[in-house]
């Protein structure tokens, strides 16, 4: 990955919102159905420039975080924000390596005409462990009260070594199907992180016992350090496996 120097786009931002085509709103609209985006969560745009595209999205997300390396970008992306009114958006001077551990945790994250200019191995990496932090750290301290074994029961949970579709395909059911379908996001807060783990078997409130609230301080206090705003954005993914019964022969 060559390094360009601080200078490469210094002296070309005003000519850069003036001049670059626009994007298209078909992009915009399919960005909002693709991430089912309804004015919630987060949305980080890398590689800003002059919010060009960022700014776009400014009635779908609570907060937006734009970062550039380029200072005169993002001045000009502050003039363009302050022309169109838009209040809910931050700019930030740097690289994603320094920033990682600073910017929180993302419903969306957008890179458009910059990302050739990056390390973009090493970027992706950043941004996929960066995504899920909050997810991790949730786990640590479930672990670091509970133990590294997953309680299932009376016993510890073993996840099944088989693709549930391969178990159905040797049934005696037919046509067997797998479909991916598009994904969705929810946000979640402390509470609901809470309460979402007390309805799970491995951490029930009862195994806590009398450290309940002692586990309740360190999750908070944990997730907070990460996330102050309080707000987690998680992607899930929705697959489904449909079967038919074998028709009977006929006699």
């Amino acid at each position: 990955m060559n390094e360009y120097g601080p200078d490469l786009f210094k002296g070309t931002a005003v000519y850069y919102s003036k001049y670059r085509p626009q994007y298209p709103s078909s992009l915009i609209r399919f960005l909002i159905q693709k991430f089912s985006l309804n004015g919630e969560g987060r949305l980080l745009d890398l590689g800003c420039g002059t919010g060009q595209l960022g700014l776009r999205f400014s009635d779908w997300f609570e907060e937006m975080i734009g970062v550039d390396t380029e200072s005169g970008m993002l001045e000009e992306a502050n003039r363009l924000s302050k022309i169109h009114r838009v209040d809910n958006v931050s700019w930030m001077l740097g690289r994603a390596e320094e920033l990682q551990n600073v910017w929180g945790s993302f419903r969306l994250t957008i890179l458009a005409k910059a990302f050739h200019w990056m390390d973009r191995s090493s970027i992706l990496e950043i941004l996929y462990h960066s995504s899920d932090n909050w997810q991790l750290k949730v786990n640590e301290v479930v672990k670091r009260w509970l133990g590294n074994e997953r309680i299932a029961g009376d016993s510890i949970y073993t996840h099944p070594k088989e693709r549930h579709e391969d178990i159905v395909a040797r049934s005696s059911f037919k046509n067997v199907e797998r479909m991916i379908l598009p994904s969705y996001s929810v946000t979640w807060t402390v509470d609901s992180i809470l309460g979402n783990l007390y309805s799970t078997s491995y951490a029930s409130k009862r195994l806590f016992g009398d450290q309940l609230e002692r586990f309740e301080a360190d999750l908070k206090s944990s997730l907070l350090e990460i996330e102050p705003t309080g707000k987690f954005t998680e992607v899930l993914s929705v697959s489904v496996i449909t079967a038919l019964k074998k028709e009977a022969k006929s006699q």
